[in-house]
Order: structure tokens, then C-alpha cells, then sequence
């Protein structure tokens, strides 16, 4: 676990703010500002946010659809944007680990978040822009803002492992001098390599146009942890399942893989806790659901997910995951077509 020093802190807590203006911009109110600014203890919210700046949204964690020849399937894309949309989901995530962000190039990555934000369909957008190379990021978040994505997402540089906290911090100090509008850090150490300690996000929490987390870690105590060290303005996303619930109890969304094939449950899920009622019985069915399709070999495999999905939308178009993901056997396509038909079932 990596320690924020002082030395760090002080890296955070010193890097310019945004000005009045561009506070207003973004939505922050002054009583916010003064809360980023450590001027203000943290409050709740009295009331409800309004639903668009609400945090309890249900985020797809977006496959990205490749052809045969792994190039990017435009068309692919806008149909699953639309069934997202039509089964309940309240936005996107264009780009993050599901889709495969670091397994296309920068011209590539530009090209696939235009295609997104040209067919948003009143989903809210958040396009990943982090690489471990900070100009990049920042050109990315950039272009991501100009073609307007309502957030960014932005993992640390993830080629250097286990560096120090103060390095984190400073990455981001590089991207927040440059990127103005909202950002949220990508919290996925298993995959980054990258761990850090809730100290980092107090000192992100510093910048005003810093919105939240997205933890992907899948660890209850450390979600807790999280949510527990920062304002409650901030929006500490659950990337995983299992503390989906917890991350309602605060008000707060998820981004799911999951939500790519079990669209329709994970929204009956956010149906019901909007409504004031009870979840345990949706959730109950989501977990059924994907036990079933776990047993009938849909795994973290991204060929599966995207063959299942394909499936979960007709059949009408093939699409494939870049290596180092490998392509399904005849086995395999046939057990998910099964677990399929009864996915729609008990959907």
C-alpha cells in the first residue's frame, strides 16, 4: 500500500485552482469550492441532486466492437449504444478496461470517442484518457471535453509498478494543470499494478474539478474506506458487483462490465432503489443470472461478453476482442448460445 507524505500532499494541495468561472461551469457550487479548498468541513447533501447531476447512475463499462480483422465496427457500436440505452442504462464508459482502451492507438482512441459522443442518445458519457505517458492523457481528455464527454476517467501511469504516492500525485498535478474539466481517477490495482492509499484521493480531492473514483478493486472494506476519507461530493463509483449495493447506500453509481449482457437486471436493480424500494430481490436475480451464464462458460474472456451480447441483440453482427484475448471454440459459443436463451428468460 502506498503512503502519501507530506512532501506529497503538499504537491496536491499546491497546484492552481480554477477560477470562478470556470467553477460555475462545472457545476460547483461556491459552498463546494470551499470544501475542495479545505476551507469547509463536509456536509450531505439536503436534498436530492437533480437527476442530471445525480450520482446514483447506472454506467455501462462499454465493450468496444472490433470485425474479423480487429478493426473498429462504427456500426456495431451505435447498435449497442441504442440497446443500452433502450434496457435501461443511465450512461457509458467508452474506452475503460471492458473496452479495451490501451489495445488501440491514439488516433484510434480519438476516433472511437467521436463515433461515442456523435450518438450519446441521452446517455451520460465518460471516455477513459489515461496512459502511462501524461501528454497523451492529456490530449486525449482534451479531445474527449472538445467532441463533449461529460467526464473523464484516468488510471495512473500503470507501466512503472508500485511507484511512490508522490509520483502518483504528481501525474495527476501534470493533468490537472492542463485538463479543466471533470475527471475521476481509475482505482484497478490488480490490473495497474498501481495501489494507493486513500490519502492520494484527499489530495486529488483538493482540485475542483476532481468528481470521484471509480474502485474497481472489489474490496468492501476498502470501498468503505474510500467514500469514508473524501467529500461526500465525490462520486466513489463501484466498478464491481458485489459492492454495487453498498455504493447506493451512499448514492453513489457503478460502471459494470456486467452491464454490458445483464443490462436489463442491473436497471431493475436502480429502478428499485429509486422507487424506495426493496433491492435484495433484483440483486438476487442478477446474481442468479450470473452464476447461470458463469456455468455455461461466460467468463472475463471479453470474446465471450461480446459474443453474448451479440446474441442479446439478435445474432445480426459478429464482433471480437483484440489479442491477447482469445477467440472462442465451438465448445464455448454453444454453451454461451444456451446460457443465453435462458438469460433472456429471466430477463
Amino acid at each position: 500500500m502506498l503512503w502519501c507524505n507530506i512532501r506529497a500532499l503538499k504537491c496536491g494541495l499546491g497546484a492552481k485552482r480554477v477560477d470562478t468561472s470556470r467553477r460555475d461551469f462545472l457545476g460547483i457550487s461556491a459552498a463546494t469550492a470551499a470544501l475542495a479548498s479545505g476551507l469547509a468541513p463536509a456536509v450531505a447533501a439536503a436534498n436530492p441532486a437533480p437527476a442530471s447531476s445525480a450520482k446514483d447512475l447506472f454506467w455501462v463499462a462499454a465493450v468496444t466492437p472490433c470485425d474479423r480483422s480487429y478493426k473498429f465496427d462504427e456500426g456495431a457500436y451505435r447498435d449497442q449504444l441504442s440497446w443500452w440505452k433502450q434496457n435501461g442504462a443511465d450512461g457509458v464508459l467508452v474506452l475503460g478496461t471492458n473496452g479495451e482502451g490501451p489495445s488501440f492507438s491514439v488516433a484510434e482512441r480519438k476516433h472511437i470517442t467521436e463515433v461515442a459522443l456523435r450518438n450519446k442518445m441521452g446517455l451520460d458519457m465518460i471516455v477513459a484518457t489515461g496512459t502511462p505517458n501524461y501528454h497523451e492523457a492529456i490530449e486525449l481528455s482534451r479531445h474527449a471535453a472538445d467532441h463533449g464527454a461529460d467526464s473523464v476517467l484516468i488510471q495512473p501511469p500503470f507501466y512503472y509498478k508500485n511507484p511512490q504516492a508522490e509520483g502518483v500525485i504528481d501525474y495527476f498535478r501534470l493533468v490537472f494543470d492542463e485538463v479543466k474539466t471533470p475527471v475521476r481517477y481509475y482505482h484497478i490495482p490488480k490490473v495497474t499494478g498501481v495501489p494507493v492509499d486513500v490519502t492520494v484521493f484527499k489530495a486529488l480531492a483538493q482540485y475542483p474539478n476532481f468528481v470521484g473514483v471509480k474502485d474497481s478493486n472489489g474490496d468492501p472494506a476498502e470501498y468503505e474506506a474510500i467514500v469514508a476519507a473524501v467529500p461526500s461530493t465525490l462520486n466513489i463509483i463501484s466498478g464491481t458487483d458485489n459492492n454495487m449495493l453498498a455504493a447506493l447506500s451512499h448514492g453513489n453509481g457503478v460502471i459494470l462490465g456486467s452491464g454490458n449482457v445483464y443490462t436489463k437486471l442491473v436497471a431493475a436493480i436502480f429502478t428499485a432503489h429509486r422507487a424506495g424500494k426493496d433491492v435484495n430481490e433484483p440483486m438476487a436475480r442478477l446474481t442468479a443470472a450470473t452464476q447461470m451464464m458463469q456455468a455455461n462458460g461466460y467468463g472475463s474472456n471479453y470474446n465471450a461478453v461480446k459474443y453474448a451480447l451479440n446474441q442479446m441483440m439478435g445474432g445480426s453482427r459478429m464482433t471480437y476482442a483484440r489479442p491477447p484475448h482469445v477467440a472462442l471454440n465451438d465448445e464455448q459459443i454453444a454453451k454461451i448460445r444456451a446460457g443465453v436463451s435462458q438469460l433472456k428468460a429471466m430477463a
